[in-house]
Formats: structure tokens, C-alpha cells, sequence
């Protein structure tokens, strides 16, 4: 995990030398024809989905669902997606469920678009249009140089289709960023998380993929129950959950979304909660200068993804293979 961590700042700069590719797939997708936009994508991917969901409507103004492939595999209800964009996000491209909704959104006339690491597989074969992460094996159960590779990937097809000078420049950025990303510890975390009952990690807007990611991984490699949610919804129903045995990591974007960031940071540490910022003037973990608004919550799961995989070490688990848990998930 350590070593694949290290690698994504590789991927992405491979990534962003590829930009014909996707400038190419951009101007035949004929964005303007298309009612919505659907992501396809379950776990980690499906987190990547949520990432580009925000970045899709912020930058295209194109309203996006996110799709159950259990409608197609289980249901065998064929969705009505002609002219729509249809993206599906996997890292083997084997999933059955993923390849019958590509497969059924393709028949429907969507237009379809696999990321995807394993460019030769089920998905990308019933994909119209393949954009290759190209990340290399991954040995690791938990999945990261390709999720930030997926992440990049999919920012650099929104920048084509939006024709957005700016996120081109901040995805040009963006390797070089990872590494420096990778040097912060967040080792200051390790202790809250040691003697913690659940974890909750939050984020607004383009930050709320990344901190469904981080809540999986803590999940999946310190064996703790976390979830990710908005941190509107803290204002909400999950607050009443917060207590000095559920640590709370929350991120902090530098865009419309930080004023209340900040205002909800203020007001539960004067409540003692263990909180852990990242960004913004009153962080408390390290962090770097802000950048581009979409490409910082790529950014963040470097520093994220290392402490969770020295947390794991430091507590005598194995970061690389989890209990019950297998590489490939093949759901139907």
C-alpha cells in the first residue's frame, strides 16, 4: 500500500500527458445533445463518481445521477438513457454488474465512457469511449493510486468538455502537488483513532468523494467504523452521534463551501469534539498551499491514505490484506 500510495503522483503526470486522448474522446461525445449525465462505479469508484458528479454540474451544468446496476442485473428494468453521457469508473473492468449497465446503456443510445485501469477487459469492451488510468498492478486490497488516478482522469474529460483553461492548469499541476502531499504526516490523528468507538470524516461539494474514501479505508485497513458524509449533515440528524469516542476528520475546500466549513469547525471544538481539520487558516493538520478547488480533494488522500496505512502497521495490522476481503469484487 505504501509503495502504490507513492506511485500515484506517476500516474497522474502519465495521466495528464495524455490529454489528446481525452480532448479527442471530448469532442465526440457531443456534451450539448445530452439530457444528463449518469457515473456507474461501487465502492472506491463509486466514490470517484461522486467526485465528478459536482465537478460535472459545476462545470457543465449537467444534472447527474448515479446509477444501480442492480435495476439492470437484478430488476432487468433497461433505463431510458438515450443521448445521455454515461460514465462507469472500475479499476478490473470485471465486475458483472458494471459490464450489463455499460452494456444496457449503451443499447439504450447513452454515450458511453469507461475509466478504467485494465483497459483490456469486460467494461471497456462494451464502452464506446476508454480512457486508460494505466496505473499498473495494484497488490494492495485497498485501492489507491488508482483511485486518485481514476479521479484525475475523469477531472481531465470534464476540463475537455468544459474547455476550462484553469482546471487544465491545475490538473498540470497536480503531480507535483501528490508528491509534496505524500511528505505531510498526519501521524497526530493516530491516537484519537486508536481509541475511537467510530470515525466520522466530512467534507462539502468537490471534497465529499474524497471523504467517503478516506472513511472506507478506515474502514477497510483499521478495521473502524467510519462513515463520510457532508458536513451540511452534521448540521443534521448525524451530530447527535458526535462524541469524544468518535473522532471527526473534516476537510476543508477553498471555495463557496468554506465559510460554513469553517463556521461549523468553530462551533464543535468550543463543543469538545475531537475534530481534525484540514485546509483553511484554523487547520490543524498539515496541509499545503490551496490550489484549484478540484483538484486539492485529489490532493488530500495522499496525506490520508499514509496515515491510515501507518496507523494500520502501528497497530499490528496488515495494510495490504484486510480480513475477509478479496481484490476483485465481482457483484452481480
Amino acid at each position: 500500500m505504501a509503495i502504490e500510495i507513492s506511485e500515484s503522483a506517476d500516474v497522474v503526470a502519465r495521466i495528464v500527458q495524455n490529454r489528446p486522448a481525452s480532448r479527442e474522446i471530448a469532442q465526440r461525445v457531443e456534451i450539448g445533445s445530452a439530457p444528463l449525465c449518469v457515473v456507474c462505479g461501487r465502492g472506491s469508484s463509486g466514490h470517484v463518481g461522486v467526485f465528478l458528479k459536482y465537478l460535472i454540474e459545476t462545470r457543465l451544468r449537467l444534472p447527474v445521477s448515479t446509477s444501480a446496476p442492480s435495476v439492470i442485473t437484478a430488476f432487468r428494468t433497461p433505463l431510458m438513457l438515450r443521448h445521455a453521457l454515461f460514465i462507469v469508473i472500475s479499476q478490473s473492468g470485471r465486475s458483472p454488474d458494471l459490464v450489463a449497465a455499460t452494456r444496457s446503456a449503451r443499447t439504450a443510445g447513452a454515450r458511453t465512457i469507461a475509466i478504467v485501469n485494465a483497459a483490456s477487459s469486460p467494461v471497456a469492451d462494451e464502452a464506446e469511449f476508454v480512457i486508460p488510468i494505466e496505473a499498473g498492478r495494484e497488490h494492495s486490497v485497498a485501492a489507491t493510486k488508482t483511485v486518485i488516478g481514476s479521479m484525475a482522469a475523469g477531472a481531465g474529460l470534464i476540463a475537455e468538455l468544459a474547455e476550462d483553461r484553469i482546471l487544465r492548469s491545475a490538473l498540470e499541476r497536480l503531480p507535483e502537488r501528490l508528491r509534496r502531499a505524500l511528505a505531510l504526516h498526519w501521524g497526530g490523528i493516530t491516537d484519537d483513532l486508536t481509541k475511537a468507538s467510530a470515525v466520522f470524516v466530512a467534507a462539502r461539494g468537490l471534497g465529499l468523494g474524497s471523504a467517503r474514501e478516506i472513511a472506507l479505508k478506515l474502514s477497510e485497513v483499521l478495521r473502524l467504523p467510519s462513515i463520510g458524509l457532508s458536513a451540511a449533515e452534521l448540521q443534521h440528524g448525524p451530530r447527535g452521534a458526535l462524541s469524544s469516542r468518535t473522532p471527526l476528520l473534516m476537510m476543508r475546500i477553498m471555495d463557496e463551501t468554506a465559510p460554513m466549513v469553517d463556521a461549523l469547525a468553530k462551533e464543535l471544538r468550543q463543543q469538545k469534539i475531537a475534530l481534525h481539520l484540514c485546509g483553511g487558516p484554523h487547520g490543524s493538520l498539515p496541509w499545503l498551499a490551496e490550489d484549484d478547488p478540484a483538484t486539492d480533494p485529489i490532493t488530500m488522500l495522499m496525506p490520508a491514505y499514509r496515515m491510515i496505512e501507518q496507523a494500520a502497521l502501528s497497530c499490528g495490522f496488515d495494510p495490504d490484506r484486510p480480513p475477509r476481503l478479496s481484490k476483485i469484487t465481482e457483484t452481480f
